[in-house]
Formats: C-alpha cells, structure tokens, sequence
C-alpha cells in the first residue's frame, strides 16, 4: 500500500488539474463590508440532531429532514460571536445535515433520513452543501465537520455490536473482509481521496475564505475494561478488543487522516479529541459528553430504530447511537469559535 501522504500528493494533484480546467474559480474581493460571512457544513455531529430544538421547529414546512438543533455548537458559536464581536458581525449559514458523507458537501445531493416527523414517502433530496450555503466571493469562514458516515463509522460499529452478541471481532470482520466489500486499510484511503475533492471544491467556491475543519471528539475510552458490556447506555455488547480496535485504528484515523488534509490544504483543523478524552461514552452521566447506544435525548426523539430490535424505551432511554450530548458540543464550539476568531484576524 503507498504512504498515505504520496498518495495524498498524487490525489490533491489530480483534483487541483481537474479544477483549474474548469475555469471556474471565481475572483473578487472577501467578505461583505458590514459583517463576516460564515457558512457551517457538515453531518450529524455539526447539526445536533437531538441536543436542542430543532431548526427549523417542529411543524414548520421549511423542515428538510437534517436535524440541526439549538445547542449544538454552529448555534452555540454563533451566539458568542453575537455577545462578542471579532471585530463586526458574523453572519451564519448553517446547511449542516444528519447522515451526511463527505461527497454530500460538494458533488452529491443528499436525501435526508430524519426519523422527526417525516413527510410521507421520505424526505427530497437536498443539494450539495456547497450549493445550499452559497459559498461565494464574500464567504469569509467555513466550518466543516464530515467523515465519519463515508467509512461509515455507524455501520462499522453496528456490526461490532452485532458480532459482539456472539463474541466474534469486527476486527477480523475488517481486517480480511469478505470479498466483495472493502478493509478498512481500503476505507480509509477513499475517504482521504473523498477529502480531498471535496476540501478542492470549497476552495474553489469560497477562493477568499478561511477553512476550518472540525475533528470527531473522543467517543470511545482509552481504557476499555472501562465499558460495561450489559450497559446499552455505553456501548452494549462490543468486546473490549473491538472497543481498543474502534479507538485506535479507525476514529484516531480518520482523524490522522482528516487533519492530514487539512495540513496539506495549508488549512485550520479543530482537535476535539483531546480535550474530550475522559468524558466518553463508556463515562458516567454526568461526566460524558458522547451518548452511548441508548441515552438522554430531548422527548420529540425516538426510543427505538424501526426495523431492529433495538428499543431504548426499555431502559427510560433514547437512540443516541454514540453521538455528542450538549455538554459534547459545548466543548466542540469552544474550539471551533477560537479557530474562527483566530481566522478572522488573518483575514
């Protein structure tokens, strides 16, 4: 397998040709002259999804099957920024989406898989992030926080917890797959590719803005023994080896490889690993900022995964599918809003 940062260059080098061809990098001076223009983009932990009220409300028909909330950390930031000005007003636009992938930010449409309130026959697709936050010319910051759905990480650690039930490794599972389907050496190198295109094309969007990309915060614990296996509000049946695999080899690398990029784009990357290690799922309630299988969620989200036998209801809980609480995204906004304020003095 070549070194991921050989491949990195040969990958960026390939997407910078395809794009110049284009022609269509736009020109013009950065940002409006009354205020800072920042658009947030990203998935399930951008949006919120369960963390506050939802944006747009409940029973408004401008509702799109995203789940971003109040509380999580674009809304978050934006209110400190509001309280605090660097300098003048910054405006946000936040297209953030539950389920996004990486080829959801700039060359895919998305269909949305919200299970709030959904219309009958499904959600329309969206367009790409891109699209949908108008990055331009005058587009001074953008935030992104993708990756973890392209592996994807929920899959992956769905089926840790399914073979877990029988004590089988979904490490092995991944390590030699079955053929026809893709290890995670394989996984992770698309998703470097995917990154790469994808941070190519906000570039040529927004040419005068910062970026910023946002990391994936410490989901599992750096000592596994620390989980208790019965305990869905942790992370259920997954075997400790599988919980020190899931650390280590896939969400320590796919942050390597997102902040690989990001470096490589001369980019800011936003670390929120760690500064959360000690407060993850395996954690008790009052000291974890990620939710484990089952856990705390506002009443308007469900209690069970239609479909599966899994049913969070049976425990007075929600399905919460390891994804960061508000104290989480608390700690994310801190990091994201320093990185924005410092982006905003070089501009």
């Amino acid at each position: 397998m070549r070194h991921p940062v050989s491949r990195l260059r040969t990958r960026a080098l390939a997407v910078g040709l395809a794009l110049a061809a284009s022609a269509l990098v736009p020109s013009g001076s950065a940002g409006a002259a009354d205020q800072y223009e920042w658009a947030a983009l990203g998935d399930s932990y951008t949006a919120g999804v369960f963390v506050g009220d939802p944006q747009p409300a409940l029973g408004d028909p401008a509702r799109d099957g995203c789940d971003r909330t109040t509380n999580a950390y674009p809304d978050l930031v934006d209110r400190e920024l509001a309280e605090f000005l660097p300098g003048k007003p910054v405006h946000l636009t936040n297209v953030s989406c539950g389920a996004a992938t990486i080829t959801d930010i700039a060359t895919t449409r998305q269909t949305p898989i919200s299970p709030v309130q959904a219309p009958e026959g499904g959600w329309r697709a969206v367009d790409t992030q891109i699209k949908r936050a108008g990055l331009g010319d005058e587009t001074d910051v953008v935030t992104i926080g993708v990756g973890g759905n392209s592996l994807p990480f929920g899959d992956i650690l769905t089926k840790c917890l399914t073979l877990g039930t029988t004590g089988k490794s979904c490490r092995d599972h991944y390590t030699n797959p079955p053929e026809g389907e893709e290890s995670l050496q394989d996984r992770l190198a698309r998703v470097q590719d995917e990154y790469i295109e994808m941070l190519a094309h906000v570039h040529q969007a927004a040419p005068h803005a910062k970026v910023i990309t946002v990391g994936y915060p410490a989901v599992l614990p750096d000592n596994s023994s620390a989980c208790n296996r019965l305990a869905v509000t942790e992370l259920g049946a997954i075997t400790h080896n599988d919980v020190d695999w899931l650390r280590d080899d896939v969400l320590k690398q796919l942050n390597s490889t997102i902040q690989r990029v990001t470096d490589f784009f001369g980019d800011r990357y936003a670390d929120v690993y760690s500064s959360s290690v000690g407060h993850d799922a395996c954690q008790p309630a009052d000291t974890k900022w990620v939710e484990g299988i089952c856990g705390d969620a506002e009443d308007y989200w469900p209690t069970k995964i239609p479909g599966t036998p899994l049913n969070c209801a049976v425990v007075n809980k929600h399905v919460t599918l390891v994804h960061p609480n508000a104290a989480g995204h608390a700690n994310t906004a801190s990091h994201v809003e320093r990185a924005i304020r410092l982006a905003l003095l070089d501009s």
